[in-house]
């Protein structure tokens, strides 16, 4: 049987206590209504002593049962004071894991081979036509370690050329698009250029010295690009002298709108001028010849 400690003991002697104090409290009060009926006074004094002994008990018996936890405790640690129990720690067992048993594997099935490989025309490091290369104005060194942010494109921008509704994929009709960015370490009057290409075919650009301060924020726009605002994926380089920058591309979807056609105007032909027949001169009568006199 397992051995009963010391708070246990106190705890059992506790609830013992406060039972014996009710039975006392209770046989104390029939004894003192018992004595009440009796008729001889020293038979009912005696029996009226008795039921206050029993509740004079109970009351002992109810101070014992507070003060015993309350002090008993500590005194009773005090001469056997208590032994550590050893907690057993719990060992995490393993979960067994579920072996998913292999499914039923598919054949391969016949893939379609395109007639036609789509070949990815943009080149992985730009590089600027010598068609623009030829157009230089500029003979300053650029500085190799200028930079510029990602390209952001709208249709159109602040005053602070800030973009506004920024976009990737754009719809027809489109007028303008421009591409903006921040930049540093510049140096002005170096050659900047933007190339703008549809599916890899230059549509637009733009080159000149570069007009702005060694940071800050520039643009570059394409209104006019060459066939209009087909759609297809575009891309906008920007180069400081020969030296690539940064690079974005966006997407046009739709077809644009079709130009009205022009009036053409046809040159009716010269009036002819018709000859009008001077008017022949009527002859003249001619005189008769004078008569001649015969003497």
């Amino acid at each position: 049987m397992p051995r009963m400690d010391i708070q246990s003991g106190a705890i059992a002697l506790v609830l013992l206590a406060l039972l014996f104090a009710v039975l006392s409290a209770r046989s104390g009060l029939r004894t003192l209504q018992s004595a009440r009926k009796m008729t001889f006074y020293r038979l009912r004094r005696q029996r009226e002593a008795g039921g206050w002994r029993m509740l004079g008990l109970a009351t002992l018996l109810v101070l014992i049962a507070v003060v015993l936890p309350l002090y008993g405790l500590p005194v009773a640690y005090q001469y056997f004071p208590p032994t550590p129990t050893i907690t057993l720690t719990p060992t995490i067992t393993g979960i067994p894991t579920i072996t998913v048993s292999p499914t039923i594997t598919l054949s391969p099935t016949l893939t379609d081979t395109p007639l036609v490989t789509d070949t990815a025309t943009i080149t992985p490091t730009p590089s600027l036509p010598l068609a623009v290369v030829a157009l230089f104005q500029s003979s300053i060194t650029p500085n190799p370690g200028a930079i510029f942010s990602p390209l952001t494109f709208a249709t159109k921008i602040d005053a602070d050329y800030q973009p506004i509704d920024p976009q990737t994929v754009f719809d027809n009709p489109i007028s303008e698009i421009f591409a903006t960015y921040s930049y540093d370490k510049m140096v002005p009057g170096a050659q900047w250029t933007a190339v703008w290409y549809r599916d890899g075919v230059q549509v637009c650009m733009e080159t000149h010295p570069f007009d702005g301060s060694s940071g800050g924020y520039g643009f570059a726009n394409c209104s006019n690009p060459i066939g209009g605002w087909q759609p297809g994926i575009y891309e906008t380089q920007i180069f400081v002298g020969e030296e690539w920058m940064v690079v974005g591309r966006f997407l046009v979807q739709g077809e644009p709108p079709t130009p009205p056609p022009s009036l053409t105007l046809t040159a009716s032909p010269a009036p002819t001028r018709t000859t009008v027949p001077s008017a022949t001169p009527v002859p003249s009568q001619t005189p008769p010849p004078p008569a001649t006199v015969t003497p």
